[in-house]
């Protein structure tokens, strides 16, 4: 009887244990997740690195947003943003560009460290007061979304030098920038993360990783 009681109870040990390893392993499982290192994007091909020595960054500018004030990257400092580059008379990916910017900006309304900033490639065209409109039209909120215009050849050294933008080709600023990219950069204005921003399952991502930066 006592041997038959110790093999009961070893059995129940037994599983006890498993159970235990099964639930660390879970725990453990999530602990990771929730605190996923994310990659940096250091080159012309935007392979992820997790080599924090090789430090790229985003070149400081100084740019109008739609309202007509200067918006310089200064302003950025010490806040998390989403970019991306656009024109207001785009036919095609803009306009799916812009909604799903929209579902973004009302996503991080009340992340005061976070802000979307959108380049036009089109800054002849689009004035200070064709971005309001365009701004008046879609919903966007120029407390958290910033619309920027300015010169060309600065908006596309940016475009192509630090963001690696436009299929990730290096040419000069007589070739039109245009792209579905939007890009994470963390506070340290390094890109941290780059997406598809015609999908909204990339926004769901984007939304993600702005939490693990955090």
């Amino acid at each position: 009887m006592v041997l038959y009681l110790r093999r009961i109870v070893c059995q129940l040990l037994v599983k006890l244990f498993a159970i235990v390893l099964i639930v660390l392993n879970l725990l453990s499982c999530n602990v990771f997740s929730n605190n996923e290192i994310l990659p940096y994007y250091n080159s012309q091909d935007l392979t992820p690195s997790w080599n924090i020595k090789n430090e790229h960054r985003i070149t400081a500018f100084n740019l109008v947003d739609q309202n007509g004030k200067n918006f310089g990257s200064n302003l950025l400092n010490d806040k998390i943003y989403i970019a991306n580059f656009f024109f207001t008379t785009c036919p095609g990916i803009c306009p799916k560009m812009t909604k799903c910017f929209k579902v973004l900006q009302d996503s991080i309304s009340l992340m005061n460290h976070v802000e979307l900033v959108s380049f036009s490639v089109m800054p002849w065209i689009d004035t200070v007061n064709k971005l309001k409109k365009y701004g008046e039209e879609n919903g966007v909120n120029p407390a958290k979304w910033h619309l920027l215009t300015g010169d060309k050849s600065i908006i596309y050294s940016l475009g192509r030098s630090s963001f690696f933008a436009d299929n990730n080709k290096l040419t000069d600023s007589t070739t039109f920038l245009h792209t579905d990219k939007m890009y994470l950069i963390d506070k340290n204005q390094q890109i941290r993360g780059v997406y598809n921003a015609t999908n909204m399952n990339d926004i769901s991502r984007v939304l993600t990783d702005i939490k693990a930066l955090k």
